[in-house]
């Protein structure tokens, strides 16, 4: 079915003789044909425009030769579903006016017809299906329900999200009703991209580590964890949880088929902790893309060694920074198509 099934392989724990490689925000603000867009049209315009949308997935495509297209997007599509009117404001970030505070307001949370409210995300899968002509897989992805609650009861960005951890630690009852309302609104949503060709679905916990690990496992894993319950049934699931290495352990025993890393944590650790049970993802540290490329390709082949050439995916730690030039983004990624066994 997709000629270029390294990925795929990958994730199924397969041998290969090199490891995959795709960059998190791979489609966006470091390129200069993105910056074009993004001077012409507001954020959520573009990804509620079906074809700006797979124009921006397909853009790293022409250039590098990756492994697999992410469907461009944002995480709070979900929650502005289900009415949430988020925005993104300038210099701020996303902000959304009438924050969640109350028992009250988690009771007006809608659960939406994905299909009905998120149209435009399906209809922007479709056409890149129909452009990528099945040479590499579609990853498509959704925030972890904890951090969705922290954009919506903080309002906006946050270096420690206290009025959302404040939230869940006064209202236990309400922030469980609000995270299993965006649990049951994320498997829908995510099943259906399944329906529109996303062959491997991606959760990012961006704040996970905001969270004490045993704070994490009542506040985020166990909802993760119902997320990959469900959509491991049709596709595999990778789990990034930013900070989380403390959690781990606990995801090797998940029916998750990968789980990202961040650079805060050894190639050699992060096997030890998981087992070698799971495909491991990342962990190349985005301001390391600043560095001359040479340094960035002799850094990635001993991040290779590390890991190990399979059970891995090759990866960024987080998003690819909008200052990075072109040439290094692509140092990193020819480093891994050009890999070498030792």
């Amino acid at each position: 079915m997709i000629k270029n099934d390294l990925l795929l392989k990958a994730l199924r724990g397969e041998e290969v003789e090199r490891p995959p490689v795709w960059m998190m925000r791979q489609a966006g603000r470091y390129l200069p044909e993105f910056i074009e867009l993004r001077d012409k049209y507001d954020f959520f315009t573009r990804c509620q425009t079906p074809e700006l949308a797979a124009e921006i997935t397909i853009q790293p495509i022409r250039r590098f030769p990756l492994d697999a297209a992410i469907i461009f997007s944002d995480i709070l599509v979900v929650p502005q579903a289900m009415r949430m009117n988020f925005e993104m404001k300038p210099g701020v970030g996303p902000w959304l006016e009438n924050p969640i505070r109350t028992a009250q307001d988690v009771e007006k949370v809608y659960i939406p017809d994905v299909e009905e409210e998120l149209g435009y995300v399906y209809a922007a899968m479709d056409i890149t299906k129909k452009e990528l002509d099945n040479n590499i897989p579609l990853i498509g992805f959704a925030g972890s329900p904890w951090t969705l609650l922290c954009y919506a009861v903080e309002g906006q960005g946050s270096k420690s999200f206290d009025k959302a951890k404040g939230f869940c630690f006064q209202n236990p009852v309400a922030a469980h009703q609000l995270l299993e309302k965006i649990t049951q609104t994320t498997i829908q949503y995510l099943l259906k991209k399944v329906e529109h060709g996303a062959n491997v679905i991606q959760i990012f916990d961006s704040w996970g580590g905001m969270l004490s690990p045993k704070d994490y496992d009542e506040f985020s894993w166990k909802y993760i964890e119902q997320i990959v319950n469900e959509v491991s049934k049709v596709v595999p699931v990778t789990v990034f949880a930013k900070g989380c290495w403390f959690a781990l352990e606990k995801m090797a025993d998940s029916k998750a088929s990968a789980l990202g890393v961040d650079w805060t944590i050894t190639p050699q650790l992060a096997r030890e902790f998981t087992g070698f049970k799971k495909t491991l993802q990342g962990n190349f540290d985005p301001s390391r893309l600043l560095s001359p490329p040479e340094t960035i390709q002799q850094m990635v082949k001993e991040m290779i060694d590390d890991f190990g050439p399979y059970k891995y995916i090759a990866n960024l730690g987080h998003g690819i920074l909008p200052n990075v030039p072109v040439e290094n983004a692509q140092a990193f990624i020819e480093a891994v198509v050009n890999y070498k066994r030792a």
